[in-house]
């Protein structure tokens, strides 16, 4: 029986467009470029015969320069494009990169994205037909920026048109009306014109007269960030990862990137949020490819209108293809909450959460550019930045300074009227890069999910096992790698530099270090994530868990004193807590989870006493005082500079000796408010740099509203109504040791492999089912419901994201229930970290 296999289906969907390939140059957006680099696809594009492979965000005139080089003078342009956004999005970058180019004859677009889902998606230019329309658009905005260029250098023939300027490429990228000559479709609604499929369209410049552009757009859904042949994410500059999940104005809506809190409500209609419906287009279209027919189960609402919709999508002539069975279950993330917010041991939760990430490609507001769309995420890119300049200091560099090999490569192959050329190029590079940083820059790498050591995937082997097993497996391979390559080191080294010593001395060799570049990345960012400044904070956050854990075991009181004190410790620097108190609120949120899963009457609306809750909100009160730098988040916004002037205050009184003037509001007695009034006003007068300055006691009574807030939206994490069944059943499995808590996900596969009733578990019935059901069913012919355990292959996607001890733990619950026969894939909508989930429910993204 064969596997499904994410990442051979992603390369063989590439490797079907070869014809499209060969000779093109390549263009990726941000959420592709992540996709293929967890693929390794790019060696493979260029073995199908790319010329080159760029960014499309970043394209700049400086691409033709190497572009040139592959090819003959007279050679017409080909271009492929590959995006996972919405074409409306993509359109500016689109443009820029086909009017920078020269003689480009054909445009190939791949999106992600579906017909049906660039139509739909609300504030959508594009109709139905909306690759055809937007053919003809793309065609008709390249003809009149081509002309306008074209009229502009004719008015401006002294002008060096090779010279490279530091703005070329962003002049097409200004606010729509008033640069870029756009079609009327996108921006009004007027109806266009209806025209061939393939749009041909003579378009004259100075040079390059009468030659035409070919467009077409083809449907590509398989752009995915695959970790191991069976977990995926969806790549984080992506449509689907960055559209919203949660309608602001509903009660039961608590993140912008999280699904709704379960209530046993139905959406449908205008309720539906936009990226509801790009995700089950997307995985239709991608189940379709992987030729799968599936069964669809669904826990939690959003899960649920998923589950619809791809029913829906589902016609009469799926039913008689010959494909495979396949389940797919959908779970709301808001299901299991505790477990993404939770610090789990997995090395590659702990690789994410400290290894620095590169930078989007796509911000919010960039250069030349009308703004990030509102109403999408800005999600954390997927692809880590690992340093591996700081894993190898001890190795003697001897690299060629970058500008210098520019350089030199430009004077050989171009030196014909380049020394313009050349000294801008360096120019404009000792800018954007500086030339400190070259060696460093050069020095990063990736996790790549195709990387193999002995024919074994790197990442999946490290993903199945636990932190110390993963670690050991590591520096296993880094030994047999040294042996292949016959190096010796020093074997007694201190603690804590047994991987760098063996990563050093496999890089010092540079054929070496290219043949093991997977484990050589790999270790670096083991390295890195194990190292004493990140290792300790995570095994604190695991330990500080657990006892939070056991205290929910107990009582109350227990759980809440254990909080303050975390609170309150975390507060004051001269404590020797390693916890910041953004982290203390995290775990605050996590304490609020465990104590409404245990004590969920415990207060009239949360699960503590109000003397319990009380002393929380105090300790959190003094925390904002001492830290202004919290009013980044959601429920402080505003109060920053009344924070800052606050203890600026404090900290000038205590300095000159002088008795603090911050004074308590709840035992106020006549005196004391006459005098505190009578101190005002000498403040006034003293200075008027805190005039518009909150007072000491106006400034705590605003803070109490705000944490008052603040602990509402707490409650309404607790308050899981539809989680209460599930969270019975689950329980009811025998997992009571609270040193190793297990996820919801691990409970609920091992009662699906056990074959045990899951309460709130829908079924979606098919066409051909329902007809049964409603029809034949009266005869006694009706379809018996069928049981997720009895497929070979169940697809389970979480709405909302997954982390990486969730993979490991349904390794364990497929391990422990010995149905090794079936085959578990994983799929979400991002990968979370404790951290993403800080930003999620306190963050802008929140709804508090």
């Amino acid at each position: 029986m064969a596997f499904v296999n994410v990442i051979n289906c992603c390369l063989d969907s590439i490797r079907e467009q070869s014809e499209e390939l060969k000779g093109a140059i390549i263009y990726l957006d941000g959420g592709s470029t992540e996709s293929f680099k967890y693929l390794g696809a790019f060696s493979i594009l260029l073995e199908m015969g790319a010329v080159a492979v760029c960014s499309l965000e970043t394209m700049s005139s400086l691409d033709t320069l190497v572009i040139d080089c592959k090819r003959k003078i007279d050679d017409q342009t080909k271009v492929v494009i590959f995006t996972c956004r919405l074409l409306s999005d993509a359109h500016r970058y689109i443009l820029r990169c086909l009017t920078t180019l020269q003689r480009v004859s054909r445009c190939t677009i791949y999106t992600s994205i579906s017909e049906i889902g660039q139509s739909a998606y609300p504030d959508s230019p594009l109709g139905p037909d909306a690759y055809h329309e937007y053919q003809s658009l793309l065609v008709q905005d390249y003809e009149e920026l081509t002309k306008k260029k074209k009229n502009n250098n004719l008015n401006n023939k002294n002008v060096n048109v090779k010279s490279i300027s530091e703005d070329e490429g962003w002049l097409q990228l200004t606010p729509r009306e008033e640069n870029i000559p756009m079609s009327p479709s996108f921006s009004t609604t007027k109806d266009i014109h209806d025209d061939d499929v393939d749009h041909r369209i003579g378009v004259h410049t100075g040079e390059d007269v009468g030659h035409k552009l070919f467009v077409r757009v083809h449907h590509f859904p398989l752009i995915i960030c695959p970790f191991s042949p069976k977990f995926f994410v969806l790549p984080s500059e992506g449509s689907i990862a960055e559209a919203y999940l949660s309608p602001s104005e509903q009660d039961n809506c608590i993140s912008s990137g999280l699904p709704p809190l379960s209530t046993g409500t139905f959406l449908d209609g205008e309720d539906v949020p936009a990226g509801v419906a790009l995700t089950a287009q997307f995985l239709y279209h991608l189940t379709t490819k992987m030729d799968l027919k599936l069964e669809i189960f669904s826990l939690g609402d959003l899960s649920k209108t998923v589950g619809k919709l791809i029913t829906d999508m589902s016609s009469l002539y799926d039913v008689g293809r010959r494909k495979r069975s396949a389940g797919l279950l959908l779970i709301d993330r808001t299901v299991d909450l505790l477990t993404p917010c939770c610090h789990g041991d997995s090395l590659v939760d702990r690789i994410f959460s400290s290894v620095p990430r590169r930078t989007r490609t796509f911000n919010g507001q960039t250069k030349g550019q009308i703004g990030h769309r509102p109403g999408n995420l800005l999600r954390d890119p997927l692809d880590i930045d690992i340093p591996l300049a700081d894993v190898l200091k001890e190795v003697p560099t001897t690299n060629v300074h970058l500008l210098d090999t520019i350089e030199a490569f430009l004077h050989g192959w171009y030196s014909n009227d380049s020394d313009k050329q050349i000294d801008t190029l360096v120019s404009l590079g000792n800018k954007l890069n500086g030339v400190d940083s070259e060696s460093e820059m050069l020095l990063n790498g990736s996790l790549v999910s195709t990387d193999t050591f002995n024919g074994a995937p790197l990442l999946e082997s490290v993903l199945d096992r636990r932190t110390k097993d993963a670690t050991s497996l590591i520096k296993k391979r880094l030994q047999e790698t040294l042996r292949n390559e016959k190096i010796s080191i020093n074997t007694k080294t201190e603690p804590g530099l047994e991987l760098q010593r063996m990563i050093s001395a496999i890089a010092k060799n540079q054929t070496s270090y290219v043949q093991n570049k997977g484990i050589v990345q790999l270790a670096a960012a083991t390295s890195y994530a194990m190292s004493e400044r990140y290792r300790t904070k995570w095994d604190s956050f695991i330990s500080t868990e657990k006892i939070l854990n056991i205290s929910a075991g107990d009582t109350s009181q227990s759980l809440s004193s254990q909080m303050c004190d975390i609170i309150n410790k975390s507060s004051f620097s001269e404590t020797g807590s390693l916890f910041s108190v953004e982290d203390a609120l995290l775990l605050t949120v996590t304490g609020y989870i465990l104590a409404g899963e245990n004590f969920p009457t415990s207060g009239s609306v949360g699960p503590f006493s109000w003397q319990e809750e009380h002393f929380l909100k105090e300790a959190i009160v003094d925390s904002v005082l001492e830290n202004p730098q919290l009013a980044k988040l959601k429920f402080l916004h505003g109060l920053y500079d009344d924070l800052e002037a606050n203890l600026k205050k404090k900290t000038k009184t205590e300095s000159n000796g002088e008795p603090s003037k911050v004074t308590e509001i709840d035992d106020f007695d006549d005196e004391q408010w006459e005098n505190w009034g009578e101190e005002e006003e000498e403040d006034v007068n003293k200075s008027n740099e805190n005039d518009n300055v909150y007072s000491d006691v106006q400034l705590k009574l605003e803070l109490r509203d705000r944490v008052d807030n603040f602990f509402k939206f707490l409650h309404k994490l607790t308050n899981l109504k539809g989680n209460k069944g599930i969270r019975e059943a689950t329980n009811s499995m025998g997992d009571d040791d609270p040193y190793s808590r297990k996820g919801l996900l691990y409970k609920l596969l091992t009662r699906i492999l056990n074959k045990y009733d899951i309460p709130g578990l829908e079924y979606h019935s098919s066409t051909v089912g329902r007809l049964f059901k409603s029809g034949f069913g009266r005869f006694g012919l009706g379809q018996a419901k069928p049981n997720l355990s009895d497929q070979d292959v169940i697809l389970v996607f979480i709405m909302g994201g997954m982390n990486a001890i969730e993979v490991l733990e349904v390794e364990e619950a497929l391990s422990e229930s010995g149905r090794l026969d079936i085959q578990v894939v994983l799929g979400g909508t991002t990968f979370l970290t404790p951290g993403n989930m800080f930003d999620l429910l306190l963050g802008d993204s929140s709804y508090m």
